[in-house]
């Protein structure tokens, strides 16, 4: 079975890697989607975000990066996925993700949400955090994969440049 894995991924961090690989030992393919979302200000760009992505799940072989406009399901169906696949880190999630889980399947009867426990020590992580942290000048290179952690502190170094 194939499981999409949806999200922003601006910028993934090592809960989302935590998810892609347990996921990836529990579904025949995993496709990561980018989402191209119209109501949110990204650091990064799509394309940029499926570069990371790629650099850091390249020691996967059931996992693929693709990005996507629009309604998940939609982009599932054409994947031919039966299962989108989603994180919970703490009780917050699991109202909210339960609540897209069952809007889900009012569009699409046949597709299931399985969710999967972010790792304990992941459980406060955010792409948000890993932002705010990097944007001030602080470690981030055990929350974020270095190749990430790299663009982050490149991008803010020049933001900073420019005040």
């Amino acid at each position: 079975m194939i499981a999409l894995y949806p999200g922003s991924f601006d910028p993934i961090t090592f809960g989302h890697l935590d998810i892609i690989e347990r996921g990836a030992k529990l579904f025949e393919k995993v496709i990561v989607a980018v989402l191209s979302n119209t109501s949110k200000q990204p650091l990064f760009s799509v394309e940029q975000r499926v570069k990371q992505i790629n650099i850091c799940t390249q020691h996967l072989s059931n996992v693929e990066i693709d990005s996507f406009f629009g309604l998940t399901v939609d982009y599932a169906k054409i994947s031919q996925a039966g299962v989108l696949l989603r994180g919970l880190r703490v009780l917050s999630d699991f109202e909210k993700e339960l609540q897209m889980a069952h809007t889900n399947k009012t569009l699409c009867e046949e597709i299931e949400t399985v969710f999967l426990a972010t790792a304990k020590e992941y459980s406060f992580l955010s792409s948000s955090v890993v932002k705010e942290i990097a944007q001030f000048g602080g470690s981030i290179d055990h929350l974020v994969p270095e190749n990430v952690a790299q663009d982050l502190y490149l991008h803010y170094q020049n933001i900073n440049l420019k005040y």
